[in-house]
């Protein structure tokens, strides 16, 4: 009798230290929040919007990428000595890649990370591709240190990213440079 109350309490107590199957674990969330906030993800990520104090993000948008309510025109600056321009909201770049918009990483499963897997965001960092396999990240998306990341850091980013709220937003695609009628080359 001893040995089946052991068991049963180190089955319970174990059961209790882990997050159940198909649960988030709340540690490997604190990780990812972690490593999402020194890696600056909200930089680009999250709009800014102009408050009295200056610039600052957009928390109701964190993270929602570039705001589909902000249609871009074509950048101005496209030459040398000025090859980049931003836009206010730090969320859309434009540079001899062309124009690229942040997109949006809320767990929004339309027009955010709501359908990718894992396994899907994983071969994004690794690969510098949509999806692991479409078309290249643009700047100023430095997935190339990223991907220098452990799986399980990787597992932890994506875990907070499927924690925090959805936010419906709906990010332009990128346009190439040939699609802006305004670049000098």
């Amino acid at each position: 009798m001893n040995r089946l109350a052991l068991a049963v309490s180190t089955l319970v107590a174990l059961g209790a230290s882990a997050a159940p199957p198909g649960k988030p674990d709340p540690k490997q969330i604190a990780r990812g929040k972690y490593l999402v906030t020194i890696g600056g993800c909200n930089d680009c990520h999250t709009p800014l919007k102009k408050t009295p104090e200056g610039p600052a993000w957009d928390m109701d948008r964190m993270l929602s990428g570039h705001p589909d309510t902000l249609p871009m025109p074509a950048a101005p600056v496209h030459d040398e000595p000025w090859g980049l321009a931003f836009g206010s909201t730090m969320t859309a770049f434009s540079g001899p890649w062309g124009t690229s918009f942040s997109r949006n990483l809320t767990p929004d499963p339309e027009t955010g990370l709501g359908a990718w897997t894992e396994k899907d965001f994983i071969a994004t960092i690794r690969n510098g591709r949509h999806l692991g396999r479409g078309r290249p990240l643009l700047p100023p998306m430095p997935w190339f240190n990223y991907r220098e990341a452990t799986d399980d850091d990787l597992r932890a980013i994506f875990a907070y990213l499927r924690s925090i709220p959805a936010v419906k937003n709906r990010v332009p695609d990128p346009r190439p440079p040939a699609a802006d009628p305004t670049a000098t080359r």
